[in-house]
């Protein structure tokens, strides 16, 4: 009688020492190519590659093509910022709001959010605006 007692005893530690030698073997990455162990371990780190971007956010994000095939030229201005050239050519707007939306629209996707917080036309001899100069802050 002694001999089934101890038996019952020993019986139910069997398991959980299994289950922690298993983990511990996923913990170490100590299993061989080939056993399903291993593959397990694969799977999963796949799956957490494939499908954690749908639920975590990690605040990136694709840079959006411009959709206008003007030519930007960027420069520092001096103080930490930037100054923005855009060709007068990609504007179709004459109203200061129009204009803003506009340069708003070329400069985002360059720049990513950004304000404006003024810009001016540069005029040649004869009168005619050849591009805008724009400062941007970031928001």
């Amino acid at each position: 009688m002694d001999r089934a007692e101890v038996h019952q005893s020993v019986a139910p530690s069997m398991p959980m020492s299994r289950i922690w030698r298993t983990i511990r073997g996923y913990i170490l990455w100590s299993y061989e190519r080939g056993t399903i162990q291993y593959d397990v371990m694969v799977t999963l780190i796949l799956l957490f590659v494939f499908f954690s971007p749908y639920w975590i956010n990690f605040k990136d994000k694709p840079v959006e093509h411009n959709p206008h095939r003007t030519g930007v030229v960027v420069y520092p201005d001096g103080g930490g910022g930037f100054i923005y050239q855009v060709e007068a050519q990609a504007l179709h707007s004459t109203a200061d709001p129009d204009i803003r939306a506009e340069l708003l629209s070329i400069i985002e996707p360059i720049s990513g959010e950004v304000s404006i917080t003024k810009y001016e036309a540069v005029n040649d001899k004869p009168g005619h605006i050849q591009f805008y100069k724009v400062w941007v802050q970031r928001e």
